[in-house]
């Protein structure tokens, strides 16, 4: 189990992701993939740029952390995420056997992980996921904040 201090860390480098989705003009979605204490990929939502609607942050940084591990299978690593991801990313993520999603801000319009729906844990697909919500929760509804409030 990570520690809390680890867990800031890596949720950090996923702010630092969101930051600079929105300076390319993209939703300030950051995702980072650990295994053991390493950072195996990074990534930030890249729809508009990729002109791809399933280019959300937690798609790219699972795709690159297969490639890294040259498994589709990402058994034991946990996923770092801004906000509480879509009905499509829990989807992958429990594809991809992810053990554990940290997610820092709600997302009352779309959430999956509690907000909208209880995908991955509810007990109905073939996996379950380990989902702890809230990590750093003030600093990643600000970058989504500040991100909205600029283009209002």
């Amino acid at each position: 189990m990570l520690k809390q201090a680890g867990d800031e860390a890596f949720m950090a480098l996923a702010i630092e992701q969101a930051r600079s989705a929105a300076e390319q003009g993209e939703v300030p979605v950051g995702a980072v993939v650990v295994v053991e204490d390493r950072v195996i990929a990074a990534a930030h939502n890249r729809p508009i740029s990729l002109g791809d609607p399933t280019a959300h942050a937690e798609i790219l940084a699972i795709r690159q952390a297969a490639q890294e591990l040259a498994a589709y299978r990402l058994t034991g690593a946990t996923i770092y995420v801004t906000l509480e991801p879509c009905v499509m990313c829990v989807g992958a993520m429990v594809h991809a056997r992810l053990a554990r999603i940290k997610f820092g801000a709600r997302d009352p319009k779309a959430g999956a992980l509690g907000s909208v729906y209880e995908l991955g844990r509810d007990g109905c697909l073939n996996h379950r996921l380990e989902v702890s919500a809230g990590l750093m929760e003030p600093e990643c509804a600000a970058v989504l904040r500040e991100f909205f409030r600029a283009r209002r």
